[in-house]
């Protein structure tokens, strides 16, 4: 019993705490030992402060990408990233109430696109009745599906739908250019002169776009070739799906000029709008038919990649200090170089001495004829550039300004102004 309850009883004192020799030796922290949990702490610090980072630049990466798609996945035919959506209010004989809009109080002549439908407005009625919030405008004509008060709609540069015969009564023949990716469709209007006309649309048009001038060009007797490029309905997709600002595009305006010229075309006259524009420029540049252009019509040149690419960016609400990264991602996407940032504007214009040809050929090279169409209202394509342009030489560059005019629609905005200065300038070179 005297075992058992001596038994009984040891447990209990050893549960009361440790004996005093082994608090006596009780281990306290070293102050090496400190340091190292210091050490692993701020390991740890540092750790998570780089993954944040990491987190960070990847999220600023993919930001900026989305961003850049703005501009390098620009649809043809759709709006651009900023035209706003208007809304059908009204429909009457010969007019058509919008919502009250800067866009909707535009000048001249456009086209109204729907998701399923497409007609022609012309000017703004101002004496017609209307809300404080619409507007009215001359209603040309539906050429497309129907319109429906309710109706999302936008302008568009592009005035036609369909084809040259359907929509002007223009005999023309479909044809199929050999470019670099693929065959390339086009609308050849013939014409008896051996100067031809090369049309290339831009940014959110498609060749359609060249039926604004078919009916003027073809009355000064001018052959017309339209042809759609990489990326456009029926033409080769692009290897990497995106737009590169006329880099690599121009490629296939020199296949269409290679075609004119061996279907009998002695000189050729570029005119492009937008990206197409950059294409005659580089075209001009580069072509190995560049002796054969009489003459350039550029409408709202994209002489800067760069600003062009941060104007679309910033008109789908991309942070101002997004801008930057969505540039770098279009380079890294796409390989164009950041000298391109105003390129066309100062001496290092293409057809001015400063390309790059092993061959040494058009060293100091004066530009064919050119003439600019632009304006300070395009807040696509900065204007300051074509006056820079204009200004490298103002005995081959002549600049017609024109107000009120979104990018790429200098035409719709002033039909008669702009092909009378067309005619001017064509007239010596026919």
């Amino acid at each position: 019993m005297q075992a058992t309850a001596g038994t009984a009883t040891e447990p209990a004192r050893a549960t009361a705490g440790p004996p005093p020799n082994r608090r006596r030796h009780a281990h306290w922290p070293s102050a090496g030992s400190d340091r190292t949990l210091k050490g692993v702490r701020t390991v740890k610090a540092t750790a998570a402060a780089v993954t944040a980072a990491l987190a960070a630049g990847t999220a600023g990466i993919v930001a900026g990408r989305i961003a850049s798609d703005a501009g390098l996945k620009a649809s043809p035919g759709r709006p651009l990233p900023g035209e706003p959506r208007l809304t059908v209010h009204s429909i009457a004989a010969g007019r058509i109430t919008l919502t009250r809009d800067l866009a909707a109080l535009r000048p001249g002549t456009y086209g109204l696109a729907g998701d399923a439908s497409h007609a022609v407005v012309g000017p703004v009625l101002a004496a017609e009745p209307h809300s404080a919030d619409t507007v009215v405008r001359r209603l040309e004509r539906v050429t497309h599906g129907t319109l429906e008060p309710g109706d999302k709609v936008w302008l568009t540069p592009n005035v036609y739908v369909g084809n040259p015969k359907s929509v002007l009564g223009l005999d023309h023949t479909d044809v199929e250019i050999p470019g670099e990716l693929g065959a390339l469709p086009a609308w050849f209007v013939p014409g008896v002169r051996d100067t031809w006309v090369i049309a290339v649309h831009g940014l959110g048009t498609t060749r359609e776009h060249a039926m604004n001038l078919m009916e003027f060009l073809h009355g000064l007797r001018f052959p017309v070739l339209a042809p759609a490029h990489r990326g456009d309905a029926g033409a080769p997709r692009p290897p990497d799906g995106l737009n590169h600002f006329g880099d690599t595009e121009w490629r296939d305006l020199d296949a269409a000029m290679d075609f004119a010229v061996s279907q009998g075309a002695r000189q050729l006259v570029l005119h492009g709008w937008s990206t197409g524009a950059t294409m005659a420029l580089r075209a001009a540049a580069h072509s190995g038919l560049r002796d054969r252009v009489r003459g350039l019509v550029l409408d709202s040149p994209v002489l800067s990649w760069e600003r062009t690419l941060r104007a679309l960016a910033a008109a789908r609400h991309t942070p101002g200090v997004l801008l930057p990264l969505a540039v770098r991602a279009a380079q890294g996407r796409t390989g164009l170089p950041s000298d391109h940032f105003g390129l066309y504007a100062d001496r290092t214009v293409p057809y001015a001495g400063h390309v790059d040809r092993s061959d040494g050929s058009g060293s100091d090279r004066p530009p064919p004829p050119t003439l600019i169409f632009h304006g300070p209202d395009d807040t696509i394509a900065p204007w300051d550039l074509s006056r820079r342009l204009a200004g490298t030489h103002p005995d081959r560059i002549a600049l017609h300004t024109v107000r009120q005019a979104p990018h790429a629609a200098m035409w719709n905005a002033d039909p008669s102004g702009y092909e009378e200065a067309m005619r001017r300038f064509l007239t010596p070179l026919m």
